[in-house]
């Protein structure tokens, strides 16, 4: 009698489709014709470009990879700004990350050695430090000033979280009589600096606004890595490292560890293959489910009776839908995350109970820490390329744009699209694989001997 018929597990392909290429251009406030004041340099053309093919970048869908133009970053021959009557601000906002003080240092350097500019004002705290009503004092910074700033984490001129009206803030540069604005961080603050940018345009004022994007979660629109991301994913191995200490020290160890990923779950997909000691991760892309063929509560159980001991990365953002979160927002409008940890270790403590398993659960959260560290070396490297290149494109005269790195090119993005949407973790991806293939958590699954699909 022929045996039944096994059901494949693998999902009905997707219909692919092709994506529309972004606009790319970038704006510039007039026509540069001032020699560049540098002393020594190969210069970039004005407008060259940089072809790069992407595909999965756009839309994981299609078929094809588009080749798009963009500009190319770089000293220009000559300058839109007079240096000796351009002042420049530094604004820093959102949550800290490692290589900020970097890049506010590379700012100022570049600024003042090779384009002598009039003068480099600190912004305090975020773009509270704009509004008159908050009385922050504005900080004219030397040299002299960050010369030894980038040994330490933080901001040196602190930050804040808020929504801050354009036309107040486009009213205080025009007060303080600024030309350049260079605006560190993350998505919020790049939507800002658009806003800001529109306002500026709006009253045919001739100022630059350039974005250096921050995000430790590395989410930005076609950023592909940001600064920190690098010393972060140094700093989480450690609390891997401390976390397989715990689990390993005790008959039946489990150690879980809360990594940062409100959307995205780079930094503990990356920390994972950088650590290879990880058993399960969860991140925001991927489904959750406590119970059941796929639940990660009784998969832990399998792994904890074969091998007795384990250990579990938690991306903040991980299993949402199953946290009773009050959907309120913070002072940046992102919504307060539920604490999925939480959840997971009461069921985890109740099923083993049932299961009659004994075990011990260590619990870590280093993401204050991590936020905190320093930049470490590559970081430091990269922080200083992108201060130096946003230094060279504000006084080329571009603006409503962002410095960024791709295919090892530094270039120029439109921040129209770096601010389109989130940069998401792609589950269906070679990257994702080799993630389970490091955990090897899908082999904890109850499964018939078909193969498991790892977007499940």
């Amino acid at each position: 009698m022929p045996g039944k018929k096994k059901t494949s597990s693998k999902r009905a392909p997707s219909k692919k489709k092709t994506a529309l290429a972004p606009d790319t251009s970038i704006a510039t406030l007039g026509k540069a014709k001032i020699p560049s004041p540098m002393p020594y340099c190969r210069f970039v053309d004005h407008d060259a470009k940089v072809d790069i093919h992407v595909r999965e970048e756009l839309d994981p869908n299609q078929d094809e990879s588009l080749r798009l133009y963009f500009e190319k970053a770089g000293p220009r021959e000559h300058t839109y700004f007079d240096p000796s009557k351009t002042k420049c601000a530094i604004v820093t906002c959102g949550g800290l990350c490692p290589g900020i003080n970097d890049v506010i240092r590379a700012i100022v350097m570049e600024a003042h050695h090779n384009y002598n500019v009039a003068a480099t004002l600190g912004i305090r705290f975020g773009l509270e430090g704009f509004m008159p009503e908050f009385g922050h004092n504005i900080w004219e910074m030397t040299p002299h000033d960050v010369s030894n700033i980038h040994l330490f984490g933080g901001t040196i001129l602190g930050s804040s979280r808020g929504h801050q009206p354009p036309e107040g803030i486009v009213d205080a540069l025009e007060r303080m009589n600024i030309s350049v604005v260079f605006c560190i961080g993350g998505d919020g603050t790049m939507k800002a600096a658009q806003k800001v940018q529109l306002e500026c345009e709006a009253r045919n004022l001739k100022i630059s606004v350039i974005g250096i994007p921050k995000t430790i979660d590395n989410d930005i629109n076609f950023v592909f890595q940001s600064f920190g991301f690098d010393s972060a994913v140094d700093a989480a191995t450690q609390a891997v490292q401390c976390a397989h200490t715990e689990a390993t020290g005790a008959y039946n160890g489990v150690g879980m560890v809360k990594l940062m990923g409100r959307e995205s779950g780079f930094i503990a997909a990356q920390t994972t293959l950088a650590q290879r000691e990880v058993n399960f991760v969860l991140v925001p892309e991927a489904p959750l489910e406590l119970y059941g063929p796929k639940g990660i509560i009784p998969a832990l159980a399998r792994r904890i009776q074969q091998r007795h001991h384990a250990v579990i990365v938690v991306a903040e953002g991980a299993g949402q839908d199953l946290c009773k979160a009050n959907g309120q927002t913070d002072a940046s409008g992102n919504v307060m995350l539920g604490d999925i940890c939480s959840i997971l270790r009461e069921e985890i403590k109740k099923y083993f109970k049932e299961q009659g398993i004994p075990f011990t659960l260590k619990f870590i959260d280093p993401s204050y820490i991590i936020r905190s560290i320093p930049a470490n070396a590559n970081d430091r490297v990269y922080c200083g390329f992108l201060g130096q290149h946003a230094v060279h494109a504000a006084m080329a005269g571009k603006t409503g744009m962002v410095v960024s790195k791709m295919r090892g090119h530094y270039i120029h993005l439109p921040l129209s699209l770096v601010t389109a949407k989130r940069r998401k973790l792609e589950i269906n991806s070679d990257y994702w694989r080799a993630v389970m293939e490091t955990t090897g958590q899908l082999a904890y699954r109850e499964r018939d001997g078909e193969r498991i699909d790892i977007c499940d």
